[in-house]
């Protein structure tokens, strides 16, 4: 489990380069990701059983994992977050409920970090997770068990600093989130119907986010949500747009 459950202290600037840490992203498809620096393999909303978009099935994503860390309780982000932690010890992170609820279903969860809108969480050497505001509705289980608030995340590493929005609607407070942690990267949604789409994803990277690199999300996994990220490419056309497809990696630059 983390040593710490505060960041009183922002994370010392790194030189990526002069230290050797680098920080890559992996698309699991639809919101999912692993995050892979020197010393911590992260798992965000590790969806795979089930996601047509899935590269691979949850036990190779799950080797070297050292934490998951989770937006909400919908299924389609909870994913297989138990398998992988009784196969790996990993310490899963996330919304007080939600992790009170997964602890319910598995008695054996003992790795956990529970926070809240605004917690910090300290992962160790130099990674930290912030818990921020996402416009979105968080049910666990096929009754939808209240799950806590939906929320984005911050994710402080030595190569880089990446804001995972969640699944969440435009709002002003995204660059206030930008103003106070600066993020290298931002992963947005684009799908529509459950949460923002292509123009409104455009919308927040273009006035509100100061990234370098902006990486839609939540999009061509179910017929309800845009087929593909065509619409945001157009959309912020001007902007340093990167698209993955599930299983590509991508580094996030020194």
């Amino acid at each position: 489990m983390p040593t710490s459950t505060s960041c009183l202290k922002p994370p010392s600037p790194t030189q990526p380069e002069a230290n050797g840490m680098t920080t890559t992203l992996q698309s699991l498809g639809h919101s999912g990701f692993k995050v892979t620096t020197a010393t911590h393999t992260i798992l965000i909303d590790p969806f795979l059983t089930g996601n047509p978009l899935a590269p691979f099935g949850w036990a190779e994503a799950a080797q070297g994992c050292t934490h998951i860390i989770l937006t909400h309780g919908h299924a389609d982000h909870v994913g297989d977050t138990l398998d992988i932690a009784a196969a790996t010890d990993a310490t899963v992170v996330g919304m007080l409920e939600l992790v009170q609820w997964l602890q319910a279903q598995q008695e054996d969860l003992e790795n956990i970090a529970m926070a809240n809108l605004g917690g910090c969480v300290d992962l160790g050497k130099n990674h930290r997770v912030r818990l921020v505001p996402a416009w979105h509705s968080s049910g666990a289980g096929p009754n939808g068990v209240y799950a806590g608030s939906a929320c984005g995340l911050v994710l402080e590493t030595p190569g880089g600093t990446i804001y995972h929005a969640g699944d969440t609607c435009l709002f002003s407070d995204m660059g206030l989130i930008d103003a106070l942690y600066q993020p290298d990267v931002a992963l947005l949604p684009i799908g529509g119907r459950f949460t923002m789409d292509a123009e409104a994803a455009a919308y927040a990277a273009r006035e509100l986010l100061h990234c370098q690199a902006y990486i839609p999300i939540h999009y061509g996994t179910f017929p309800l949500l845009a087929p593909d990220a065509s619409g945001f490419e157009t959309a912020a056309a001007e902007l340093p747009v990167v698209v993955l497809n599930p299983g590509q990696r991508w580094e996030i630059p020194a």
